[in-house]
């Protein structure tokens, strides 16, 4: 998926750099005990939604991305939980189900995620891991437009992005194959963009 306007993918791919050094920089010096307390426990009304949600999307961190995983123990525990899977480098982002303490391999692009003997499935809500974000929901991504994608095929799917708060921008430019995020989580607050959560 790529944009359609040549100078915006030059301006997003010159963001995405900008924020990932500072993501990286950002991550590589967070003192270890707020690093071990960030992005354990849910935000109150976001765990109250999630107990009624029969598959929650979330994803494995890559590299300096948050771990969100232990926030979303309780929700493996009842067998609830999915994440990202890839069949090989150029296949469409699909979830699998992720039962309580199953090993996760090294997918096609490096990231950790369920192995293909597990159960394909939709979650009802998801986990987005992000680059950048606004205050309006403009989320931006890697840059392979994975979740672009998923989240075209299911656009009444709520999405919330999780990131560090350094990765936070006034503005991101966006187009219309950028799917709208409905609510931030970061090691500081949790932001709603929109009434869908």
């Amino acid at each position: 998926m790529t944009d359609p306007a040549p100078e915006l993918a030059q301006r997003k791919q010159e963001l995405r750099d900008r924020l990932r050094f500072r993501r990286r920089h950002f991550a590589a010096n967070l003192d270890p005990m707020a690093r071990l307390a960030a992005f354990r426990a849910l935000p109150a009304p976001l765990a109250e939604r999630l107990a009624e949600e029969p598959l929650v999307g979330g994803y494995a961190p890559w590299g300096d991305e948050p771990d969100i995983l232990p926030a979303l123990a309780g929700i493996a525990a009842r067998g609830s939980l999915a994440l990202p899977h890839h069949a090989a480098r150029d296949a469409a982002m699909a979830f699998r189900r992720c039962p309580e303490g199953a090993a996760l391999v090294r997918g096609p692009w490096g990231s950790p995620q369920p192995g293909p003997d597990t159960e394909s499935a939709i979650p009802s809500i998801l986990f987005v891991p992000l680059v950048g974000f606004d205050r309006l929901g403009g989320r931006l991504g890697q840059g392979g437009g994975h979740y672009d994608r998923f989240l075209a095929a299911h656009p009444s799917l709520p999405r919330i992005g999780v990131g560090w708060s350094v990765q936070e921008v006034d503005a991101l430019p966006v187009s219309a194959l950028d799917a709208p995020l409905d609510a931030i989580w970061t090691e500081q607050e949790f932001i709603l963009c929109g009434d869908r959560l």
